[in-house]
């Protein structure tokens, strides 16, 4: 049975560029919407920039891509040559870049604030449930338990070794390998929309995996997302208005492992189970760095663990969906 690859995310912008009722003038001309699509860690991304004058915006935008793909080089495990995959194939990674530095901090402070519910070192894991899934003849009820329990023994976050000083990350145990995706798409949302504010850019809708709105739209009201329904990812099933704000969403739905949909790419890494499919959470906080992961550990935290995690985390709040809409929403 062939693996079900679809975006890990879904995220929908309403109406982000069509029908506004008014645009900037900027030097006595209409600032249009300018736009780049592509991808960022493999999942669909796209810049949204307003100006009269198009040449501007494009250098804009192509300083943003020289970011991007300078982080995709550190984050990618889809590369052999970036740094988290020498981590991975090595051990041990010697003079880390200050971003994989600022990253590894913040998802460690995740794990250690969720108890591990949200945890880096699931690699293993996911690495075990794919080359299964993508196997010949793979058994429809997953991997053998003895295989997915040695993959388990390998997932601990208090076993990475970071020496922040001297720029040097290691691990405990063999076999041991770091994911920072759930993570890294915000981040580098981040640091592509700092790039373009630093061109004079300051009402933009940034999505390097997930959508950060910086100021409001150009007729001044908030940029309206849509949440995704899980059932069908092109419908949304509700709406948030934000304004210099980041949504990050997590579901099963993302990546589908098997046909069926019931093994999806999220793990609970205390027990190597998989996120239900039909299930979704949004995030909003105030930057991606903070949004992305947290989407992740909230999606799998216990529901009485929700409001304490969010909060500590630097979350504003956490949307739940299924196929019927808005089932529970967590405030800080």
């Amino acid at each position: 049975m062939p693996t079900v690859i679809s975006r890990r995310r879904f995220i929908a912008f309403v109406a982000a560029a069509a029908g506004l009722p008014l645009l900037l003038k900027a030097g006595g001309a209409q600032a249009k919407p300018v736009r780049w699509e592509g991808t960022a860690l493999g999942a669909p991304a796209s810049i949204q920039l307003y100006h009269a004058d198009e040449a501007l915006a494009r250098t804009a935008i192509t300083a943003g891509l020289d970011e991007l793909r300078r982080l995709e080089a550190i984050f990618s495990v889809y590369r052999a040559d970036s740094a988290i995959s020498t981590l991975n194939r090595e051990g041990v990674l010697e003079n880390a870049p200050e971003d994989f530095i600022t990253m590894l901090t913040r998802a460690l402070t995740l794990a250690r604030i969720s108890d591990g519910v949200y945890d880096p070192t699931v690699q293993p894991v996911w690495q075990l449930y794919f080359r299964h899934f993508t196997s010949s003849s793979p058994d429809p009820a997953g991997p053998a338990a003895r295989d997915l329990a040695a993959a388990l023994e390998l997932v601990d976050w208090r076993a990475v070794r970071m020496d922040a000083g001297n720029r040097r990350v290691s691990f405990a145990r063999d076999g041991m390998g770091l994911t920072l995706n759930s993570g890294a798409q915000g981040y580098i949302t981040d640091r592509v929309a700092n790039v373009l504010r630093s061109h004079g850019f300051d009402r933009m809708l940034v999505d390097m995996g997930e959508p950060r709105a910086i100021s409001a739209k150009p007729d001044g009201s908030a940029w309206r997302v849509g949440i995704a329904d899980p059932a069908n990812p092109g419908r949304a099933v509700a709406t948030l208005e934000v304004v210099d704000q980041c949504v990050s969403t997590s579901g099963g739905y993302g990546t589908l492992f098997d046909s069926a949909g019931a093994f999806t790419h999220l793990i609970d890494t205390r027990t190597g189970r998989t996120a239900p499919a039909l299930t979704g959470v949004s995030v909003v906080a105030d930057s991606g760095i903070v949004a992305d992961g947290l989407s992740t550990a909230m999606l799998m935290a216990p529901v009485e663990c929700r409001h304490a995690i969010l909060k500590a985390a630097g979350g504003q709040k956490a949307i739940y969906v299924t196929p019927a809409g808005v089932v529970s929403t967590v405030e800080a």
